[in-house]
């Protein structure tokens, strides 16, 4: 039995993974901790799980110049500091990071520590943390083969069990039903991510009519942020945040989405083919993360400026409604899906331990 720390948090795309690999060894018998902070997902997701999770400060790299930059080093120390105690005072054999506000302390920690060290990263382009990470250890997992890490193996993003089983085991009409839309309706699930994405919404409000006059309901997942009460009509559901993502992306035919990694990874996974729109805000990596499954026929890149009510006319109802197209993109999509990306991992992980304790 191992002792493992997995440390990650922040956003969907760093908390999932972590949740997914920890409950793959949780069953195989090992023990599992998580590291994080109070304010990211993790705060309320990793406990929900049934998981013991340690708290260290939310520590943003500083970009500029400042006060608080000056401070900086002395605050990432004390977060240094901390996780040696944990690592310390909780026994942990390995750590395991995901990126993320509470992961570079730990990396480090690991390091000064002599722990193993396991990194994965979701992103086509690593963030600060993994990259200085994937200095102090040889075991580097990535979600994508276009990874900017080198020398990183393809595991692909860990992925919730209950999507992968509504591949195999969910019935189109019935998962409809479940999610109270019309059980013979050809799909679009459109969401913008866990908070939203206004200009998605504010398209796929004013092509509302269109879509459902050319007979396509349209089930919107509008994001918490965007304070939208849930609303249904024939043709259309709205709702703030979607618990059953597993029953949402079985009864689509066709998404409209961010190209977060997760989102990517779980379409991909499932062969739902999709409009994706990457964020415009950041370092490119969304339009990165949905390289491979667009280069394989899977889905369609559209810039979030060109996503008008336009497009959806002249682009996105023809396609959704040309049968034919549609069931070559959900081939062409699961076809670079990675469903058992969670094992992958989970047979890196293991693999390293064993190495590190031969050595």
């Amino acid at each position: 039995m191992t002792r493992f720390l997995l440390a990650g948090g922040g956003t969907a795309g760093h908390v999932n993974p972590m949740l997914a690999l920890a409950e793959n060894l949780r069953e195989q018998g090992h023990q599992v901790i998580a590291l994080g902070t109070k304010q990211g997902l993790e705060a309320r997701l990793v406990p929900e799980r049934g998981f013991e999770l340690f708290y260290i400060s939310r520590l943003p790299f500083p970009r500029r110049f400042s006060v608080q930059a000056l401070a900086f080093p002395w605050r990432f120390l004390g977060a240094v500091l901390a996780v040696n105690k944990i690592l310390k005072t909780q026994k942990i054999d390995a750590v395991v990071g995901f990126g993320g506000y509470a992961s570079a302390p730990a990396y480090v920690s690991a390091f000064l520590k002599r722990k193993l060290l396991i990194i994965h990263e979701a992103n086509a382009i690593a963030g600060f943390a993994n990259r200085l990470g994937a200095k102090f250890t040889k075991h580097v997992a990535v979600a994508f083969e276009n990874s900017n890490l080198k020398n990183a193996k393809l595991t692909g993003m860990p992925i919730r069990q209950e999507i992968i089983d509504s591949v195999h085991s969910y019935d189109k009409g019935q998962a409809r039903i479940e999610l109270g839309l019309d059980p013979m309706m050809p799909t679009l699930l459109v969401t913008g991510g866990s908070l939203g994405a206004k200009s998605i919404n504010e398209t796929i409000a004013h092509s509302l009519e269109r879509l459902i006059a050319a007979g396509i309901q349209v089930l919107h997942i509008v994001g918490e942020r965007a304070n939208l009460g849930e609303y249904s009509e024939v043709g259309y559901t709205r709702m703030a945040y979607c618990s059953r993502m597993d029953a949402a992306i079985a009864a689509a035919d066709f998404a409209v989405s961010r190209a977060g990694a997760s989102t990517v990874s779980e379409f991909s996974a499932a062969g739902l083919p999709a409009v994706y729109i990457p964020y415009p805000v950041g370092n490119g990596e969304q339009r990165l993360n949905a390289q491979t499954v667009v280069g394989a026929g899977g889905g369609l890149l559209c810039l979030d400026n060109d996503f008008t009510p336009e497009f959806v006319l002249n682009e996105l109802i023809p396609l959704i409604s040309h049968a034919k197209t549609l069931n070559k993109m959900q081939a062409a999509a699961m076809s670079v899906g990675i469903s058992d990306a969670t094992q992958r991992l989970s047979v890196l992980v293991l693999e390293a331990v064993d190495t590190y304790s031969r050595d």
